[in-house]
């Protein structure tokens, strides 16, 4: 050994404060300091807003990209708690970390790729304010890059209860503090039609024109988002949404088949966008074949000893969205681009099995056209 070596003990840790813990190492948080950890404050903060009011009466839920380059969430009608009791709740969440949260019977909405908390955005942000409508009265918190800088103050009267967070984020962490309105809005627009009780408005008041709003509201869930893709074989839109016990959770999905097109399927697990597939996605592929190929047979479209459906031969022209909502979701890698929770892939599989053999029985006309493609395309 070295006579230069120095020994390694406890002397050398060093014990990071609040806010430092975040703002010495941003990436661990939001994944970048670029253009992508940039939009994550804006969805994690976003999405911890919006998950509070699910399971509840929807509360429209705004979000502003205002002209001074600050971003402001607010939401009104989510008053379950006094102002005090609120203050209080909300001043915990952006100074402090919390672990786990949810457990079982929750279906988070979980950020696209971290699971960042409030306090992060706070502790990444030159400012953030944070105002408290309750009681005829605005309790305001503010902070500076994590540090508070002024006390809870009551002003104002008359607005409706609700809470609204504005944030700027810090140029001297990110490399960039533009925020795209089209990012934004493609991740709004995907929440809105997983969480049909969902109300969600963003705005963009930059720039010299008339500020755009665009809003999400789909009480129809994925089935309205898959209407409005392509030029269908039938009308009609396929989709259900089932609870199933065995693995804790809750699995939706909305299908068509369009003429001509290539295969569109996207899964998600508790709004995460599973771009790797996994149990889920497996469980849908295993339904659809076993129940359109038992319905071709049943309609004498192919012979007892013709092979079953192929998934290449079932995708083309198909357009799907395959969502679940999982208590405890157990994802593969990192990024959690693979859902692995082995007992969705059955639940999956019968449930598309089930749901689909009884939607296509149900209506001859839709039937023969849906098989027919499908069996002319598959003989070509």
């Amino acid at each position: 050994m070295s006579k230069d070596h120095t020994a390694y003990d406890a002397s050398h840790i060093v014990v990071l404060e609040w806010p430092e813990v975040v703002r010495r190492r941003p990436g661990m948080y939001i994944g970048s300091t670029g253009e992508r950890g940039l939009h994550h404050l804006v969805f994690e903060l976003a999405g911890w807003v919006l998950e509070r009011g699910l399971g509840g009466p929807v509360h429209p839920v705004e979000i502003t990209l205002a002209a001074d380059g600050c971003v402001r969430v607010a939401e009104h009608g989510t008053d379950r708690r006094s102002g005090t009791e609120e203050e209080a709740a909300l001043e915990d969440r952006l100074t402090r970390f919390h672990c786990g949260g949810a457990g079982a019977g929750r279906r988070l909405l979980l950020g696209p790729s971290f699971g960042t908390e409030p306090a992060v955005v706070n502790a990444l942000s030159e400012r953030l304010t944070a105002e408290v409508w309750r009681d005829g009265a605005c309790r305001v918190l503010g902070y500076e890059r994590g540090v508070a800088v002024a006390v809870p103050v009551a002003r104002g009267a008359g607005e409706r209860p609700g809470t609204v967070i504005t944030f700027r984020p810090d140029g001297e962490v990110f490399e960039t503090v533009e925020f795209s309105f089209e990012v934004l809005a493609g991740r709004f627009r995907e929440l809105a039609f997983l969480y049909r009780e969902l109300d969600i408005t963003l705005t963009d008041e930059r720039g010299s024109a008339a500020p755009r709003s665009l809003r999400f509201h789909f009480p129809g869930g994925p089935r309205d988002h898959i209407a409005g893709l392509g030029a269908p074989v039938h009308p009609d839109v396929f989709g259900f949404e089932r609870e199933c016990p065995e693995m804790e959770g809750t699995v939706e999905v909305a299908l068509r088949w369009c003429e001509p097109g290539a295969e569109q399927v996207v899964s998600y697990a508790n709004s995460h966008p599973t771009t790797e597939g996994g149990a889920h996605e497996l469980g849908f592929r295993e339904g659809l074949a076993a129940a359109v190929t038992a319905q071709a047979r049943e309609r004498l479209l192919l012979a007892p000893t013709d092979p079953g459906f192929t998934c290449a031969q079932l995708g083309a022209g198909l357009t799907a969205v395959v969502s679940v909502k999982l208590d405890r979701p157990w994802f593969e890698g990192a990024t959690r681009g693979r859902l692995g929770n082995e007992p969705v892939r059955g639940c999956v599989a019968d449930a598309v099995r089930e749901e689909l053999t009884a939607w296509l029985r149900a209506d001859g006309a839709r039937a023969t056209a849906i098989l027919g493609r499908i069996v002319a395309a598959a003989r070509r």
